[in-house]
């Protein structure tokens, strides 16, 4: 088995420099918002932060490709990692503490790409996850200092909570009356958005989630900390992995009725 440890603690020192980047930010009153064209914002931290990274990786792993929300795609070859400088851009602008950055590692394989490395770090909450392939999913301050994720073992819709992040894209897509008879039909529905959804899968305190559009690099890191913790990722389509342009994640226990409500139209 491959060992991923040197690429996991090269992404531990992408994000503590994203994070700084970030953070110094965050909240300023004069911090630059500006409308790309598909109308999502995106910020002066959004595009310092994926610059931090690139130059880092450029030295670090020449060799390797790099794909990022804000500067798209560098290189080839069968490494590439994928940067999400600020998954929850509205939520940063307007101050809410929910948003990350997301760091991942895909190597190519039979399947086409697929990630071996998954940093997600939120320092406005104060927390970070991450997994490597073989190696498990775990939570804390660092590598030295962390706690081993488990997905959750509930096993009936009745009783799982499930997690989502708006309406407008279900609607969109027709698959609205799936998704609310979905809500209906779980313990408790909670709309956390974004990559914390799915970090909270991985931690075993909410049962499912899901969303119906996204990009890889949105998808990426999330992806393998739900899978090295135990759970299973998707697409709606019920394809494994982050190339679907939509996902779902779970226990396992729940996925087939998770994608039996949502891969309605």
């Amino acid at each position: 088995m491959v060992d991923y440890h040197d690429d996991l603690r090269l992404a531990h020192v992408l994000a503590d420099a994203a994070d700084a980047a970030t953070m110094e930010r965050f909240r300023a009153l004069d911090l630059k918002v500006e409308t790309k064209p598909d109308m999502t914002p995106v910020t002066e931290a959004d595009r310092a932060a994926e610059e931090l990274i690139r130059g880092q990786l450029q030295r670090a792993r020449p060799r390797d490709a790099i794909l990022g929300e804000e500067y798209g795609v560098e290189g080839t070859g069968p490494r590439r990692w994928v940067i999400d400088p600020i998954d929850g851009t509205k939520n940063y602008v307007r101050g809410v503490p929910v948003w990350a950055t997301l760091i991942a590692l895909m190597e190519a394989g039979p399947g086409g790409y697929q990630p071996v490395v998954g940093v997600v770090s939120a320092p406005a909450l104060g927390r970070r996850w991450w997994a490597a392939k073989g190696s498990g999913a775990y939570a804390g301050r660092s590598l030295s200092s962390a706690t081993r994720l488990r997905v959750s073992a509930v096993g009936e819709l009745a009783d799982a909570s499930f997690a989502y992040s708006s309406l407008g894209g279900w609607e969109e897509q027709g698959r609205l009356d799936g998704f609310l008879d979905l809500t209906r039909a779980c313990w408790r529905t909670r709309g956390y958005g974004d990559f914390w959804s799915y970090m909270m899968v991985a931690e075993g305190s909410v049962d499912i989630c899901a969303e119906p559009e996204l990009s890889l690099w949105d998808m990426a890191a999330p992806a393998i900390v739900v899978q090295e913790a135990g759970g299973v990722y998707t697409g709606l389509d019920g394809k494994p992995g982050p190339h679907s342009g939509n996902a779902a994640a779970s226990n396992g226990l729940l996925h087939e009725e998770l994608l039996s409500h949502l891969g309605r139209r």
